[in-house]
């Protein structure tokens, strides 16, 4: 692991967690770092609430665009709302607040979408990461991809379209459970994700990325496994690539949605991102 060492991260994430360290002490490497952290499927920018804090305690620049469709923008969203809409949402809020040698962190389905957002940004993004989020390749451009002899959606898919609403309005609740982003006794991440998560946009993970500037190969990049995911832990398929040669890969004993959970240990091993 470049950075920290595992060691090191996770004393550090323990001291503060027992507040022996003052929250302006997270910082490591003594320089002020620009993030910008982008939510996953169904979520808003209000999810990092907690890690950013713990960033700007520290110093930090943060910022945590909600994409179009999502969060407080839920009102925004229409048949439209695609994968480039997200894109163009990342690079308009980095681009508005001037950060410049960005670590750029998505989650979950988002890896595609931070990928395409760095490929238009070039010579802007410092370090890429990708938390517990699929990143694409070659083979992997969308969420869903067609399959590449007949040109259909697989049938999975095509069976939860019935479900959405208006024909394009993915609803997390229809699918999933909440254990499949925090631990099932986790009464009160449990609520707020009840309170908060909104609709998502279906063209965002139909739409296939296309790259000019080779996404994520030319860039310092990390992949962050939430190794503690018990219900459904996400596949080789999405998190794979990152055990590959260039990567820096970390497991955390986090839930899918450490963020919320663990927020001290999350904050410290993005400070570690240089």
């Amino acid at each position: 692991m470049t950075g920290l060492t595992r060691r090191a991260l996770a004393a550090g994430a323990a001291a503060l967690a027992a507040g022996a360290v003052s929250a302006p002490a997270l910082s490591r490497q003594g320089a002020r770092k620009d993030f910008c952290l982008v939510h996953g499927t169904w979520h808003g920018g209000w999810c990092w609430a907690h890690v950013a804090s713990r960033l700007r305690a520290a110093g930090h620049r943060v910022i945590t665009p909600t994409l179009t469709g999502c969060g407080e923008r839920a009102h925004l969203i229409s048949p439209e709302t695609g994968l480039d809409t997200h894109i163009t949402d990342i690079v308009s809020a980095i681009e508005a607040e001037e950060l410049q040698d960005v670590i750029l962190i998505g989650h979950s389905f988002t890896g595609i979408a931070i990928t395409g957002a760095a490929d238009r940004l070039p010579g802007r993004i410092a370090h890429i990461a990708f938390f517990d989020a699929l990143i694409p390749t070659e083979t992997r451009r969308a969420g869903v991809m067609r399959d590449p002899e007949t040109g259909e959606y697989p049938d999975w898919w095509l069976a939860r379209t019935a479900d959405f609403r208006d024909g394009y309005k993915m609803v997390f609740w229809d699918h999933y459970p909440a254990k499949m982003l925090v631990p099932e006794d986790d009464a009160a991440n449990i609520a707020w994700l009840e309170r908060r998560l909104t609709w998502h946009p279906m063209k965002t993970w139909l739409d296939e990325l296309t790259l000019d500037n080779g996404g994520w190969q030319p860039l310092a990049r990390t992949c962050i496994h939430a190794a503690g995911q018990v219900y459904a832990p996400s596949s080789e398929a999405m998190i794979g690539p990152g055990r590959g040669p260039g990567w820096n890969f970390i497991a955390l004993d986090v839930a899918r949605n450490g963020f919320m959970t663990d927020p001290d240990t999350v904050a410290a091993c993005f400070e570690s991102l240089t």
